[in-house]
Protein backbone atom coordinates (compact mmCIF):
# COMPACT_ATOMS: atom_id res chain seq x y z
CA UNK A 1 0.00 0.00 0.00
CA UNK A 2 1.12 3.58 -0.54
CA UNK A 3 2.54 5.34 2.52
CA UNK A 4 1.62 8.87 3.59
CA UNK A 5 4.50 10.82 5.10
CA UNK A 6 4.61 14.38 6.43
CA UNK A 7 7.40 15.77 4.32
CA UNK A 8 6.59 17.93 1.31
CA UNK A 9 3.97 18.30 -1.40
CA UNK A 10 5.51 15.97 -3.90
CA UNK A 11 5.17 12.42 -5.18
CA UNK A 12 8.32 10.32 -5.36
CA UNK A 13 8.81 6.76 -6.58
CA UNK A 14 10.13 4.06 -4.29
CA UNK A 15 11.16 0.58 -5.47
CA UNK A 16 9.69 -2.19 -3.26
CA UNK A 17 9.95 -5.90 -4.16
CA UNK A 18 10.89 -5.00 -7.72
CA UNK A 19 7.78 -2.82 -8.05
CA UNK A 20 7.57 0.92 -8.18
CA UNK A 21 5.30 2.41 -5.49
CA UNK A 22 4.26 6.03 -5.47
CA UNK A 23 4.53 7.64 -2.03
CA UNK A 24 2.59 10.84 -1.37
CA UNK A 25 4.43 13.18 0.94
CA UNK A 26 2.28 15.91 2.48
CA UNK A 27 3.28 18.81 4.68
CA UNK A 28 0.75 19.66 7.40
CA UNK A 29 1.11 21.82 10.48
CA UNK A 30 -0.12 20.92 13.94
CA UNK A 31 -2.70 23.70 13.73
CA UNK A 32 -4.02 22.30 10.44
CA UNK A 33 -4.15 18.82 11.96
CA UNK A 34 -6.21 20.07 14.90
CA UNK A 35 -8.54 22.01 12.60
CA UNK A 36 -9.07 18.91 10.46
CA UNK A 37 -10.04 16.68 13.41
CA UNK A 38 -12.21 19.44 14.84
CA UNK A 39 -14.37 19.27 11.71
CA UNK A 40 -14.11 15.54 10.96
CA UNK A 41 -13.42 12.69 13.41
CA UNK A 42 -11.73 10.82 10.52
CA UNK A 43 -11.02 7.68 12.54
CA UNK A 44 -11.17 9.20 16.04
CA UNK A 45 -14.04 8.23 18.32
CA UNK A 46 -15.26 11.87 18.37
CA UNK A 47 -14.36 15.23 16.86
CA UNK A 48 -11.86 17.34 18.76
CA UNK A 49 -13.86 19.91 20.74
CA UNK A 50 -11.63 21.84 23.12
CA UNK A 51 -8.09 21.67 24.56
CA UNK A 52 -7.53 19.24 27.41
CA UNK A 53 -6.72 21.20 30.55
CA UNK A 54 -3.96 20.11 32.87
CA UNK A 55 -5.91 17.91 35.23
CA UNK A 56 -3.61 17.75 38.21
CA UNK A 57 -0.58 19.78 39.13
CA UNK A 58 2.35 17.92 40.70
CA UNK A 59 2.75 18.46 44.44
CA UNK A 60 6.11 19.01 46.05
CA UNK A 61 7.20 16.97 49.05
CA UNK A 62 7.88 20.06 51.13
CA UNK A 63 7.94 23.83 51.15
CA UNK A 64 11.64 23.76 50.41
CA UNK A 65 14.54 21.31 50.34
CA UNK A 66 15.24 22.15 53.97
CA UNK A 67 11.73 21.25 55.16
CA UNK A 68 11.63 17.91 53.35
CA UNK A 69 13.14 16.14 56.36
CA UNK A 70 13.45 18.89 58.98
CA UNK A 71 9.86 20.03 58.90
CA UNK A 72 9.63 22.40 61.90
CA UNK A 73 9.31 25.95 60.54
CA UNK A 74 9.19 29.41 62.09
CA UNK A 75 5.55 30.43 62.56
CA UNK A 76 6.43 34.01 61.64
CA UNK A 77 6.96 32.75 58.08
CA UNK A 78 3.21 32.07 57.84
CA UNK A 79 0.53 34.55 56.85
CA UNK A 80 -3.15 33.76 57.49
CA UNK A 81 -5.27 34.81 54.49
CA UNK A 82 -8.75 33.31 54.76
CA UNK A 83 -10.54 31.04 57.19
CA UNK A 84 -11.72 27.87 55.44
CA UNK A 85 -13.48 26.11 58.28
CA UNK A 86 -13.43 25.01 61.90
CA UNK A 87 -13.92 21.77 63.76
CA UNK A 88 -13.98 20.26 67.20
CA UNK A 89 -10.25 20.68 67.74
CA UNK A 90 -9.29 23.71 65.70
CA UNK A 91 -9.49 25.75 62.52
CA UNK A 92 -8.28 25.48 58.94
CA UNK A 93 -6.99 28.55 57.13
CA UNK A 94 -5.75 29.40 53.68
CA UNK A 95 -2.36 31.00 54.09
CA UNK A 96 1.00 31.89 52.59
CA UNK A 97 4.45 30.64 53.50
CA UNK A 98 7.17 33.27 53.03
CA UNK A 99 4.59 35.33 51.10
CA UNK A 100 5.15 33.04 48.10
CA UNK A 101 3.61 29.59 48.57
CA UNK A 102 -0.11 28.99 49.10
CA UNK A 103 -0.75 26.53 51.93
CA UNK A 104 -3.45 25.30 54.27
CA UNK A 105 -2.81 25.90 57.98
CA UNK A 106 -4.52 23.65 60.52
CA UNK A 107 -4.49 24.98 64.09
CA UNK A 108 -5.14 23.31 67.43
CA UNK A 109 -7.30 25.01 70.04
CA UNK A 110 -5.40 25.13 73.29
CA UNK A 111 -6.68 22.63 75.82
CA UNK A 112 -9.13 20.82 73.54
CA UNK A 113 -6.87 17.92 72.63
CA UNK A 114 -3.60 16.41 73.73
CA UNK A 115 -0.93 18.01 71.52
CA UNK A 116 0.68 14.60 71.21
CA UNK A 117 -2.48 13.29 69.53
CA UNK A 118 -2.50 16.23 67.16
CA UNK A 119 1.16 15.73 66.30
CA UNK A 120 0.49 12.04 65.70
CA UNK A 121 -1.61 13.14 62.73
CA UNK A 122 1.38 15.00 61.33
CA UNK A 123 3.70 12.05 61.90
CA UNK A 124 1.35 9.78 59.97
CA UNK A 125 0.84 12.23 57.12
CA UNK A 126 4.60 12.76 56.75
CA UNK A 127 5.13 9.04 56.12
CA UNK A 128 2.24 8.61 53.70
CA UNK A 129 2.98 9.93 50.21
CA UNK A 130 0.40 9.50 47.47
CA UNK A 131 -1.16 11.92 45.00
CA UNK A 132 -4.62 11.22 46.42
CA UNK A 133 -3.63 12.01 50.00
CA UNK A 134 -3.21 15.54 51.32
CA UNK A 135 0.52 16.30 51.41
CA UNK A 136 2.04 17.50 54.67
CA UNK A 137 4.54 20.34 54.27
CA UNK A 138 5.60 21.39 57.76
CA UNK A 139 4.60 21.90 61.41
CA UNK A 140 4.97 24.55 64.12
CA UNK A 141 5.17 22.83 67.51
CA UNK A 142 7.55 24.93 69.61
CA UNK A 143 4.68 26.86 71.20
CA UNK A 144 0.89 26.88 71.18
CA UNK A 145 -1.22 27.02 69.14
CA UNK A 146 0.30 24.16 67.18
CA UNK A 147 0.08 24.41 63.38
CA UNK A 148 0.11 21.75 60.69
CA UNK A 149 0.86 23.10 57.22
CA UNK A 150 -0.37 21.15 54.20
CA UNK A 151 -1.04 21.63 50.51
CA UNK A 152 -4.03 23.84 49.78
CA UNK A 153 -7.20 22.50 48.14
CA UNK A 154 -9.07 25.61 47.02
CA UNK A 155 -12.63 24.31 47.11
CA UNK A 156 -12.67 22.93 50.65
CA UNK A 157 -14.39 19.73 51.74
CA UNK A 158 -16.18 17.48 49.28
CA UNK A 159 -19.29 17.68 51.46
CA UNK A 160 -19.50 21.47 51.28
CA UNK A 161 -18.55 21.43 47.60
CA UNK A 162 -21.41 19.07 46.71
CA UNK A 163 -23.91 20.93 48.87
CA UNK A 164 -22.92 24.24 47.27
CA UNK A 165 -23.48 22.81 43.80
CA UNK A 166 -26.90 21.48 44.76
CA UNK A 167 -27.74 24.79 46.45
CA UNK A 168 -27.22 26.57 43.14
CA UNK A 169 -29.56 24.16 41.38
CA UNK A 170 -26.69 22.61 39.48
CA UNK A 171 -25.34 19.09 39.25
CA UNK A 172 -22.28 17.17 38.11
CA UNK A 173 -22.44 14.57 35.39
CA UNK A 174 -22.37 10.99 36.65
CA UNK A 175 -18.95 10.27 35.05
CA UNK A 176 -17.50 13.14 37.10
CA UNK A 177 -18.93 11.69 40.32
CA UNK A 178 -17.64 8.23 39.39
CA UNK A 179 -14.20 9.70 38.72
CA UNK A 180 -14.20 11.38 42.14
CA UNK A 181 -15.09 8.05 43.72
CA UNK A 182 -12.26 6.36 41.81
CA UNK A 183 -9.77 8.97 43.06
CA UNK A 184 -10.82 8.36 46.66
CA UNK A 185 -10.60 4.59 46.16
CA UNK A 186 -7.08 5.04 44.78
CA UNK A 187 -5.99 6.93 47.88
CA UNK A 188 -7.57 4.34 50.15
CA UNK A 189 -5.95 1.53 48.14
CA UNK A 190 -2.61 3.11 48.99
CA UNK A 191 -3.50 3.24 52.70
CA UNK A 192 -4.60 -0.39 52.39
CA UNK A 193 -1.22 -1.33 50.91
CA UNK A 194 0.52 0.42 53.83
CA UNK A 195 -1.58 -1.39 56.48
CA UNK A 196 -3.20 1.85 57.59
CA UNK A 197 -6.83 2.46 58.42
CA UNK A 198 -8.47 5.86 58.21
CA UNK A 199 -11.40 5.29 60.60
CA UNK A 200 -13.26 8.45 59.58
CA UNK A 201 -13.69 8.22 55.81
CA UNK A 202 -16.51 10.56 54.76
CA UNK A 203 -17.14 13.41 52.32
CA UNK A 204 -16.32 15.94 55.06
CA UNK A 205 -12.77 14.51 55.20
CA UNK A 206 -12.12 14.65 51.46
CA UNK A 207 -10.89 17.93 49.96
CA UNK A 208 -11.51 19.30 46.47
CA UNK A 209 -9.11 21.17 44.20
CA UNK A 210 -9.38 22.51 40.67
CA UNK A 211 -10.91 20.35 37.92
CA UNK A 212 -12.72 18.15 40.47
CA UNK A 213 -9.48 16.69 41.81
CA UNK A 214 -10.11 15.17 45.25
CA UNK A 215 -7.74 14.04 48.00
CA UNK A 216 -8.22 12.29 51.33
CA UNK A 217 -7.55 14.36 54.44
CA UNK A 218 -7.87 14.19 58.23
CA UNK A 219 -5.76 11.32 59.42
CA UNK A 220 -6.49 12.24 63.03
CA UNK A 221 -8.06 8.83 63.63
CA UNK A 222 -5.77 6.80 61.38
CA UNK A 223 -3.71 4.09 63.02
CA UNK A 224 -0.98 1.80 61.75
CA UNK A 225 -2.19 -1.77 62.26
CA UNK A 226 0.16 -4.70 62.57
CA UNK A 227 -2.74 -7.12 62.83
CA UNK A 228 -5.96 -7.15 60.83
CA UNK A 229 -7.92 -5.09 63.35
CA UNK A 230 -7.48 -2.10 65.60
CA UNK A 231 -9.54 -1.88 68.78
CA UNK A 232 -10.57 1.64 69.68
CA UNK A 233 -9.73 2.86 73.15
CA UNK A 234 -12.55 3.05 75.66
CA UNK A 235 -14.51 6.26 75.28
CA UNK A 236 -13.41 6.94 71.70
CA UNK A 237 -16.11 8.61 69.63
CA UNK A 238 -16.88 7.87 66.00
CA UNK A 239 -19.63 8.79 63.50
CA UNK A 240 -22.26 6.05 63.73
CA UNK A 241 -23.88 6.55 60.32
CA UNK A 242 -20.55 6.08 58.54
CA UNK A 243 -19.30 3.25 60.75
CA UNK A 244 -19.44 -0.47 59.96
CA UNK A 245 -21.60 -2.52 62.39
CA UNK A 246 -18.67 -4.58 63.72
CA UNK A 247 -16.86 -1.31 64.51
CA UNK A 248 -19.88 0.50 65.94
CA UNK A 249 -20.95 -2.42 68.14
CA UNK A 250 -17.59 -3.87 69.15
CA UNK A 251 -15.19 -0.94 68.65
CA UNK A 252 -13.03 -2.96 66.28
CA UNK A 253 -11.83 -1.32 63.08
CA UNK A 254 -10.12 -2.74 60.02
CA UNK A 255 -9.56 -1.71 56.43
CA UNK A 256 -12.83 -3.53 55.75
CA UNK A 257 -14.69 -1.14 58.04
CA UNK A 258 -13.18 1.65 55.94
CA UNK A 259 -14.69 -0.09 52.90
CA UNK A 260 -18.11 0.11 54.57
CA UNK A 261 -17.57 3.85 55.14
CA UNK A 262 -16.60 4.22 51.50
CA UNK A 263 -19.98 2.79 50.52
CA UNK A 264 -21.64 5.46 52.66
CA UNK A 265 -19.45 8.11 51.03
CA UNK A 266 -20.72 6.95 47.62
CA UNK A 267 -24.26 7.83 48.74
CA UNK A 268 -23.03 11.28 49.75
CA UNK A 269 -21.64 11.75 46.26
CA UNK A 270 -24.80 10.88 44.35
CA UNK A 271 -27.11 12.73 46.78
CA UNK A 272 -24.91 15.87 46.91
CA UNK A 273 -24.12 15.67 50.59
CA UNK A 274 -27.35 14.32 52.03
CA UNK A 275 -26.96 12.88 55.54
CA UNK A 276 -27.00 9.06 55.36
CA UNK A 277 -30.06 7.22 56.65
CA UNK A 278 -32.28 10.32 56.45
CA UNK A 279 -34.88 10.52 59.19
CA UNK A 280 -33.19 7.88 61.36
CA UNK A 281 -31.41 8.41 64.67
CA UNK A 282 -28.04 6.87 65.41
CA UNK A 283 -29.69 4.30 67.69
CA UNK A 284 -32.17 3.36 64.96
CA UNK A 285 -29.37 2.99 62.44
CA UNK A 286 -27.43 0.66 64.73
CA UNK A 287 -30.46 -1.54 65.31
CA UNK A 288 -31.73 -1.60 61.73
CA UNK A 289 -28.34 -2.23 60.14
CA UNK A 290 -27.67 -5.08 62.56
CA UNK A 291 -30.95 -6.64 61.40
CA UNK A 292 -29.95 -6.38 57.75
CA UNK A 293 -31.32 -3.00 56.69
CA UNK A 294 -29.38 -1.21 53.95
CA UNK A 295 -30.11 2.19 52.45
CA UNK A 296 -32.23 1.94 49.28
CA UNK A 297 -30.86 2.96 45.89
CA UNK A 298 -30.67 6.77 45.78
CA UNK A 299 -32.53 8.61 43.01
CA UNK A 300 -30.55 8.98 39.77
CA UNK A 301 -28.00 6.44 40.98
CA UNK A 302 -26.64 3.99 38.42
CA UNK A 303 -27.69 0.41 39.27
CA UNK A 304 -24.10 -0.82 38.99
CA UNK A 305 -22.92 1.86 41.41
CA UNK A 306 -25.61 0.81 43.89
CA UNK A 307 -24.42 -2.77 43.57
CA UNK A 308 -20.94 -1.58 44.54
CA UNK A 309 -22.45 0.13 47.60
CA UNK A 310 -24.15 -3.11 48.62
CA UNK A 311 -20.86 -4.99 48.24
CA UNK A 312 -19.23 -2.46 50.58
CA UNK A 313 -22.04 -3.06 53.10
CA UNK A 314 -21.77 -6.84 53.24
CA UNK A 315 -22.34 -8.06 56.79
CA UNK A 316 -19.24 -10.25 56.61
CA UNK A 317 -16.25 -7.88 56.48
CA UNK A 318 -14.17 -10.40 54.55
CA UNK A 319 -16.78 -10.50 51.78
CA UNK A 320 -16.38 -6.78 51.16
CA UNK A 321 -14.14 -5.80 48.22
CA UNK A 322 -10.63 -4.48 48.65
CA UNK A 323 -9.98 -0.85 47.84
CA UNK A 324 -7.76 -2.01 45.00
CA UNK A 325 -10.75 -3.81 43.48
CA UNK A 326 -12.97 -0.77 44.06
CA UNK A 327 -10.42 1.42 42.33
CA UNK A 328 -10.39 -0.87 39.28
CA UNK A 329 -14.15 -1.05 39.12
CA UNK A 330 -14.63 2.69 39.31
CA UNK A 331 -11.80 3.65 36.97
CA UNK A 332 -13.19 1.27 34.32
CA UNK A 333 -16.84 1.87 35.21
CA UNK A 334 -17.85 2.79 31.68
CA UNK A 335 -15.43 0.61 29.74
CA UNK A 336 -15.19 -2.85 31.29
CA UNK A 337 -17.38 -5.82 32.04
CA UNK A 338 -17.83 -5.78 35.81
CA UNK A 339 -17.88 -9.61 35.86
CA UNK A 340 -14.13 -9.52 35.27
CA UNK A 341 -13.69 -8.14 38.79
CA UNK A 342 -15.93 -10.72 40.39
CA UNK A 343 -13.70 -13.38 38.89
CA UNK A 344 -10.59 -11.56 40.13
CA UNK A 345 -11.96 -11.42 43.68
CA UNK A 346 -12.29 -15.20 43.75
CA UNK A 347 -8.51 -15.59 43.80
Amino acid sequence: MPLTLSMSNETVPERTNERTVLIMMITITLQELVEHYSKDSDGLCVNLCKPCVQIEKPVTEGLSHRTRDQWEIDRTSLKFVRKLGSGQFGEVWEGLWNNTTSVAIKTLKSGTMDPKDFLAEAQIMKKLRHNKLIQLYAVCTVEEPIYIITELMKHGSLLEYLQAIAGKGRSLKMPVLIDMAAQIAAGMAYLESQNYIHRDLAARNVLVGDNNIVKIADFGLARLIKEDEYEARVGARFPIKWTAPEAANYSKFSIKSDVWSFGILLTELVTYGRIPYPGMTNAEVLTQVEHGYRMPQPPNCDQRLYEIMLECWHKDPMRRPTFETLQWKLEDFYTSDQSDYKEAQAY
